[in-house]
């Protein structure tokens, strides 16, 4: 394991990567504490905040089909940024448990599933963890 792939990086891919990765922990956090308080709602909204800055910033990171050729990530970006709205007015209406199931499949989705995509060979999170 080695962090010199990402200290390579542009600053964009870093700030996406950081951002990324405390969306994961803030995450775990979020489903492990009580719901409905207001360190839940304080907790949620710094979790949409970084989850739409790794949203965002994918938009710049254009690598996957060629510098500066957007790919279906760029639609999945586009998609999560949509998920996070409804989620938040789905919570905002009362509807609770359509909040909390659009929450779990932006976790697993946007960041977990697309997350194990970062570490296919030739990607620098890859490079990062398995050193290929």
């Amino acid at each position: 394991m080695s962090l010199a792939p990402l200290l390579a990086a542009p600053w964009l891919v870093q700030a996406h990567v950081a951002a990324a990765l405390a969306a994961i922990v803030l995450g775990l956090v979020q489903f492990t504490r009580p719901k409905g308080t207001g360190a839940h709602r304080l907790l949620g909204w710094c979790w949409v905040v970084l989850m739409a800055v790794v949203a965002l910033s994918s938009i710049g990171i254009t690598g996957v089909a060629g510098p500066g050729r957007f790919s279906w990530i760029h639609g999945l970006s586009a998609f999560t940024l949509c998920g996070l709205a409804a989620a938040v007015f789905l919570a905002r209406r009362g509807r609770i448990g359509a909040h909390r199931r659009s929450m779990i499949g932006l976790y697993l989705g946007a960041l977990l599933v697309t997350g194990a995509f970062t570490l296919l060979p030739g990607r620098i999170m890859g490079r990062v963890v398995f050193g290929w």
